[in-house]
C-alpha cells in the first residue's frame, strides 16, 4: 500500500491544515476528561513532568503511585541515573574547563595570539595540526582578499569607466593551484603519471640544457604540488588502516595534505575516517574544520540524550526551563567556550534549589557577563573612565589622597552598558510590568559596573574590578544603595529575589510551563505566596503546583502544545528508539525552528502555542515523525512493527489491528474520533490504490498488510493533534 509521492504530500498538508491546526489552536478534544482515572492521572503527570512517556512508563508510574512518583522526581538526587553516563562519556568537552576548551578548540582569538607570537604553537602534534590548518586557511583567505583589493583599482592612465582584466600571472597561479589540488585528489588525471607520454614541449622544458629559473613563489608552488602528490597514495589507503594508525598517519602528513584531508571532512563527508577512533581523536579531526562546532555539537547532543534517556526527567525539564529563562546565545563570541560551564556549573546545580542562589550564579557567570556585555560596563565616574592610574596601594592608595581626575588619560574599555540591568529587571526577576523605570535600569547598571571577567579569552572566571565600578550611592526602586563595591550588586540581587513582583513573575512562568498558556490567577497567587514564604525554594513551589487542583483540572489535560524540543524528545521516547548519534536529531530541531542554544534574544524561546502552531511548522513535524518511524533518520533506530504488536518471524498485523495497537502504545488509547477516522480513511485509500494497481497489471501484487504501512501509521499518530499536545 505504497502511496504516490504527490498524493502523499497532499494528504499530509490537508491532514495538517484540516485536522491539526484547528484542534491545537482551539485546545479542544473530542473526549474531555472528567473525574480523571488513575491511568489518565498518571499519563498527565508523565506528560508534564517529563519529556514524554516511554513504553512501560505509564504502568510503572501507576504501580508506584502518582504522588509518590512526583515526590521522587522532585528529589532527583535519590534517582539512580547511571545508565545515562555511558551515553555521555564520549563527549569530553562536557567535562573540560573553559581554559582547556580554549586551548584544544581554538577560535579566532587563540589563533591570532599564536600568529602574533604572543602564544606558542602547541607541542602536541595532533593539536598543532588543528592550529596549523586553521592558520593556513586564514592566511590563504587574507592573501586572496589582498590580491583582490590590489586588482581592483584602475591604472591612473585609464579612462574613467574602463576596466582592468585580471593579469595572466594571476590566472596562471590560480590555474596552478586548481591543477595541483585536482592532481592530489585524483592522480589518474595528472598528465605525468606513469604510462602517460610527455609532449616534446614538456621534455624540452625539463632538459638540463635549458634550465628554468623559478621565482620563490613558483618554487613554493612546486613544492606544494610535490607534497600533495607524494601523500595522495597514503590518503587513499587511510580507510583500510586500523583507527590508531589511521589517525597517526593524518597527524604526520605535510600541512598541504592535512588541508586537503580536512576539506574532505567538510559538510559531514568522509565520516568513514572517524569510525573506530576514540573520542579525542574524533574531536581533533573535526576541530580542524570547525572548533566551535565540536563544542556546540557535543553540548547539543548531550542535551538531547539527557532529555530522551535520563531517569531524572523533572530535573531535565527544569534545566531546560531555567536555561531558557536565563538565556545565553551560543554563537556570540567566546560564549561558545563558556556555555558548557554555564549549564554545568550554574543552571543544573540550582534547577531545583533556591532562586536567589540561581540568580547570583547567573549574574556572576562569565557566559552571562559576556552575552549581555556587562563585562565591558564601566562607570562614568570610575577610576578607569577618568583615566586615574592605578596606585600600588590600591585604587586611590592608602598613603595619599585620590589624585585629581584627568579626563581622557588612559584607554577606557567602554562606557556604561545597560543591557544586563534591563534584562535583570524585565526578564529575570520583576517582569516588564514590575513597576521599575528607566532610571532604575540605569542605576542597576551602575551597581553592576566592575562585575567582569578575569582574562576572558584565557578561560578566566568572575572578577570584581573596583577601578571599573561607579563610585557613590545608587537609588534602585526607591531605595538607597550604600557604596560597598561588589556588595552593592549582591544587595540588589537579594532585593529582587525576595520581591513580591519577582515571586509572581516566576510563579506565572512555571504555571505557564506546567499548566496552560493562560494559567488561573488564583493558582499563580498561591504559588507566589509559597515562593515568598519558602524564600524562593523552587522545589517547594513546584510541589505546591503539582498538588494543586488547577494542575489536575480537566481543562489542563493535553492543553499545552509541545515546543519542537518537547515534540522531538517525546516522539523518540514514545517509540523506544535507540539513538546512536544524536546529531541528526539536532538537525531536525533546526528545521523546526528551534536550534538548541540558538535563541539570539535574551527572551529565549516561547513556551506558548501561538509561536509554534502553523501549517508549515506542523508539516515539518509530520515529516519528522514519518522519517523517524520509517527509519530515515541516520543514527536513530525505531521498530514500529514491534510497537504494533509484531514479533519476528510473525508478520505485522493488518492495518486496523496495527492502528488500534499503536494508538494504545503511543497515546495510551487517547485518540479522538477525528484523528482515528482520518488515518483509517488514508489506509483505505492506500488499499484501494493498491488494488487498482494490481488490476492494471502490476508486476507484484500489493500485499496487505505491509511493514511500511505500520511505519506510516505510527508516523501519522506522532503527528496527530493528540501527540502534539501534552
Amino acid at each position: 500500500m505504497r502511496l504516490g509521492r504527490t498524493k502523499f504530500v497532499i494528504f499530509l498538508l490537508c491532514f495538517s491544515l484540516a485536522c491539526i491546526v484547528p484542534q491545537l489552536l482551539a485546545g479542544k478534544k473530542d473526549k474531555p476528561v472528567s473525574n480523571q482515572s488513575d491511568q489518565k492521572r498518571a499519563l498527565h503527570a508523565l506528560n508534564r513532568l517529563t519529556f514524554g512517556p516511554r513504553p512501560g512508563d505509564l504502568q510503572r508510574v501507576m504501580a508506584t503511585g502518582v504522588d509518590q512518583w512526583i515526590d521522587s522526581q522532585l528529589h532527583p538526587e535519590k534517582i539512580n541515573d547511571s545508565a545515562l553516563e555511558p551515553r555521555l562519556e564520549p563527549f569530553r568537552t562536557l567535562r573540560m574547563s573553559t581554559k582547556e576548551l580554549a586551548e584544544d578548540f581554538p577560535g579566532g582569538q587563540e589563533l591570532n595570539l599564536v600568529m602574533k607570537g604572543k602564544k606558542s604553537m602547541p607541542s602536541d602534534p595532533a593539536l598543532r595540526m588543528v592550529y596549523q590548518v586553521q592558520i593556513a586557511r586564514y592566511e590563504d583567505r587574507k592573501e586572496r582578499e589582498e590580491a583582490s583589493k590590489n586588482a581592483r583599482p584602475a591604472a591612473p592612465e585609464q579612462a574613467p569607466g574602463s576596466t582592468t582584466a585580471p593579469s595572466a600571472a594571476s590566472d596562471g597561479a590560480n590555474a596552478a593551484d586548481s591543477s595541483a589540488m585536482n592532481t592530489a585528489m585524483n592522480p589518474s588525471a595528472a598528465g605525468d603519471t606513469p604510462g602517460n607520454a610527455k609532449s616534446a614541449t614538456d621534455l624540452d622544458a625539463m632538459s638540463p640544457a635549458t634550465p628554468a629559473k623559478l621565482t620563490p613563489e613558483e618554487e613554493q608552488q612546486a613544492r606544494l604540488r610535490e607534497e600533495k602528490l607524494y601523500t595522495d597514495l597514503e590518503v587513499q589507503q587511510l580507510p583500510n588502516l586500523p583507527p590508531d594508525e589511521r589517525f597517526k598517519k593524518i597527524v604526520a602528513m605535510p600541512l598541504t595534505a592535512q588541508l586537503s584531508f580536512a576539506d574532505s571532512l567538510r559538510g559531514g563527508k568522509g565520516q568513514e575516517f572517524l569510525e573506530g577512533m576514540n573520542p579525542k581523536q574524533k574531536e581533533t579531526l573535526l576541530a580542524v574544520n570547525n572548533s566551535p562546532g565540536v563544542i556546540a555539537g557535543e553540548l547539543t547532543q548531550a542535551k538531547l540524550l539527557r532529555a530522551i534517556y535520563s531517569e531524572r526527567q523533572l530535573e531535565e525539564v527544569m534545566a531546560d526551563f531555567w536555561f531558557n529563562h536565563f538565556n545565553v546565545f551560543a554563537d556570540k563570541g567566546i560564549d561558545r567556550l563558556l556555555l558548557s560551564g554555564y549549564e554545568r556549573e550554574v543552571i543544573r546545580p540550582h534547577a531545583l534549589g533556591k532562586f536567589e542562589d540561581l540568580l547570583v550564579a547567573t549574574a556572576k557567570s562569565p557566559a552571562m557577563l559576556f552575552y549581555l556585555d556587562n563585562w565591558l560596563s564601566v562607570g562614568p565616574n570610575s577610576a578607569q573612565a577618568l583615566g586615574i592610574p592605578q596606585h600600588p596601594y590600591g585604587p586611590y592608595g592608602r598613603r595619599y589622597p585620590p589624585p585629581m581626575p584627568r579626563p581622557n588619560q588612559g584607554k577606557p574599555r567602554s562606557g556604561l552598558n545597560e543591557n544586563y540591568g534591563r534584562e535583570l529587571l524585565e526578564l529575570h526577576t520583576l517582569s516588564g510590568n514590575g513597576g521599575y523605570s528607566q532610571r532604575d535600569v540605569t542605576e542597576v547598571a551602575k551597581v553592576f559596573t566592575g562585575w567582569t571577567i578575569d582574562k576572558p579569552f584565557e578561560g578566566g572566571g568572575f572578577k570584581f574590578d573596583p577601578r571599573m565600578h561607579e563610585p557613590g550611592p545608587k537609588f534602585v526602586l526607591g531605595r538607597r544603595i550604600k557604596p560597598k563595591g561588589e556588595g552593592e550588586g549582591l544587595e540588589v540581587l537579594h532585593r529582587l529575589a525576595t520581591s513580591p513582583q519577582t515571586a509572581h513573575f516566576i510563579s506565572l512562568k512555571l504555571a505557564e510551563r506546567f499548566v496552560s498558556d493562560d494559567p488561573p490567577p488564583a493558582l499563580v497567587d498561591r504559588m507566589a505566596k509559597i515562593f515568598l514564604k519558602k524564600k524562593g525554594d523552587i522545589r517547594e513551589v513546584l510541589a505546591a503546583l503539582f498538588h494543586s487542583p488547577e494542575f489536575w483540572d480537566d481543562g489542563a489535560y493535553r492543553a499545552k502544545v509541545k515546543t519542537p524540543l518537547e515534540f522531538l524528545a517525546s516522539a523518540v521516547r514514545a517509540t523506544g528508539a535507540e539513538v546512536d548519534d544524536a546529531q541528526p536529531l539536532a538537525g531536525q530541531l533546526n528545521k523546526m525552528g528551534m536550534p538548541l542554544y540558538g535563541a539570539q534574544p535574551p527572551t529565549g524561546y516561547s513556551m506558548k502555542a501561538e509561536t509554534w502552531v502553523s501549517s508549515s511548522a506542523l508539516l515539518n513535524r509530520m515529516n519528522f515523525a514519518l522519517a523517524l518511524t520509517g527509519g530515515k533518520i541516520k543514527g536513530v533506530k525505531v521498530d514500529a512493527a514491534q510497537l504494533a504488536g509484531s514479533t519476528p518471524p510473525n508478520p505485522p498485523p493488518d492495518s486496523a489491528v496495527a492502528l488500534a495497537t499503536l494508538e494504545t502504545s503511543l497515546l495510551a488509547g487517547d485518540v479522538s474520533k477525528q484523528t482515528h477516522d482520518s488515518i483509517t480513511a488514508q489506509i483505505d485509500a492506500a488499499a484501494t490504490n493498491g488494488a487498482q494497481a494490481n488490476k492494471a497489471g502490476a508486476r507484484k501484487p500489493v500485499s496487505t498488510p505491509r511493514a511500511t504501512d505500520v511505519n506510516t501509521i505510527a508516523g501519522l499518530l506522532l503527528g496527530s493533534p493528540e501527540f502534539q499536545r501534552r
